[in-house]
């Protein structure tokens, strides 16, 4: 008997010493998970979509990648929690082409209804086994009165919160070792919130950091797997369907429009968002401007600011758009034919600001699409067009602007704390608003990431919260 035989026998009387079975371990298939959890998105009063992505692993490996991993997978879905007349989406392949991704549409859903629904996945129909519950809850749609609560959240930097000063963090470095393992602490205090949705507008990932740039379709993914695999973000939308938009991050590069050759190119930033989110069913060509109804008293519009920009560097004029003319009359159509007590329009970017006189490619910049936004604001009025608020992403602090014309904007800030900065102020003349045309009702005193919340009945209430979940502001309309 061998030394080492000797020793384990010895270690443990269960141990049973056996030889290696080589053909049992080349034919024993891999095991499969769900790195990035299941997620819904786009839900409506009578449809969603679901989402969920194969993978090798549960965790990032050495490369700080999550491979996917080829495979089949369906989603079953209920109003009990217990799956009682479970429903069944057909079994649709996990493949390369998708990064491993799998999506399918629900239809014909009750409004203002929870579902709870699971992914159903394996190497083969065979061998599929259920993975973890989630739900979500459809809106109620213009027929149901009913209140409804929702958080905006943008800019989450994976880099700055990971690496803080090597990753070039602005804001202060409050993330633990724990919050370095389970995610950014902003995604645990908008669950003990329990929204009924929640809007993720722009800088999902960071394409470009000092760390890091991403210009490959391969490189590009990864950015989405290594934010998408934190536990917090997992435990939140397995239960909290979201809306997305895109804003210059994560579409190209910081301030990107649709010039040049740089990569990654224009229409590889348009595909790659439209892949990793649930935002439209597979291979669909519908446009990502979108509005919901999502109760009697309240209706959302989210605007894409990407995809049919102007250049950057053109002069302001009748002729720069940021939104492009088919997307700004439907905007317009769409705001007259609505009947809701509260209009809300989320957009990436902002429309009042104040913002730095430095920049050019949003609807609050001197040198930027002023114009449009101008010209948007004097419709408005004409128009009668009552009741509109507007919330904005990509300002890495918080505030309630007032515009001259008397449109109100809130930004929701950075999600996380070290992409945070100090904003810019009414009357600053290094800002977008040298003099001090806009009242402003509230600024983040100091850097900090955080969120905003939304709760639209009887009353329309605008919420700022730091990443901890304290309250920092609140407004009531």
């Amino acid at each position: 008997m061998n030394i080492t035989r000797r020793l384990l026998l010895k270690l443990s009387p269960l141990l049973v010493w056996r030889a290696p079975d080589l053909h049992a371990a080349k034919s024993k298939p891999e095991a499969l998970f769900l790195g990035q959890g299941t997620m819904s998105g786009e839900v409506t009063d009578a449809t969603a979509l679901l989402q969920t992505r194969l993978t090798l692993a549960a965790q990032l490996d050495a490369d700080g990648d999550l491979p996917g991993a080829a495979g089949v997978a369906c989603f079953e879905w209920s109003t009990h929690p217990d799956f009682r007349d479970v429903q069944r989406t057909p079994f649709q392949p996990a493949a390369d082409k998708h990064d491993f991704i799998v999506r399918a549409e629900l239809s014909g859903l009750k409004p203002n209804t929870t579902y709870h629904y699971r992914a159903s996945y394996g190497a083969t129909e065979a061998t599929a086994q259920a993975g973890s519950s989630c739900s979500f809850k459809t809106l109620a749609g213009g027929g149901i009165d009913t209140p409804v609560r929702f958080i905006v959240g943008s800019c989450m930097n994976y880099n700055k919160f990971l690496h803080g000063k090597k990753g070039k963090a602005g804001g202060p470095l409050t993330a633990t070792e724990e919050d370095k393992r389970l995610g950014y602490p902003s995604f645990e205090s908008m669950l003990k919130l329990r929204p009924d949705f929640f809007v993720g507008t722009g800088d999902i990932v960071y394409y470009d950091n000092p760390l890091r740039v991403a210009e490959t379709v391969p490189q590009l993914r990864q950015c989405w797997h290594e934010q998408f695999r934190f536990p917090r973000m997992i435990e939140f939308f397995r239960s909290v369907p979201a809306y997305w938009s895109k804003d210059d991050h994560d579409f190209r590069y910081n301030e990107s429009d649709n010039l040049t050759d740089k990569l990654p190119l224009p229409k590889t930033g348009i595909d790659m968002f439209r892949e990793q989110l649930p935002m439209l069913a597979a291979d669909s060509e519908k446009p990502t401007y979108r509005t919901h109804r999502v109760s009697k008293a309240l209706q959302i519009w989210l605007t894409e600011g990407r995809d049919y920009r102007s250049p950057n560097e053109m002069p302001d004029g009748p002729g720069k758009s940021l939104w492009g003319a088919e997307q700004r009359e439907w905007l317009k159509t769409t705001l007259k034919a609505s009947d809701a007590k509260w209009k809300i329009l989320i957009s990436p970017t902002p429309m009042v600001g104040p913002d730095d006189l430095k920049k050019i490619d949003n609807h609050a910049d001197l040198s930027g699409f002023r114009h449009e936004a101008d010209a948007f604001f004097v419709w408005l009025k004409e128009n009668k067009i009552d009741n509109l608020k507007l919330i904005c992403g990509d300002r890495h602090w918080q505030y309630h602007s007032i515009h001259p014309s008397g449109l109100e904007e809130f930004a929701c800030g950075a999600l996380n704390d070290e992409n945070s900065r100090m904003g810019v102020a009414p009357g600053d003349k290094k800002g977008s608003d040298p003099q001090a045309l806009i009242k402003q009702k509230y600024t983040s005193p100091t850097p900090n990431g955080g969120f905003l919340q939304i709760t639209a009945g009887e009353e329309l209430n605008f919420e700022h919260f730091d990443s901890r979940g304290k309250r920092l502001y609140r407004a009531v309309r």
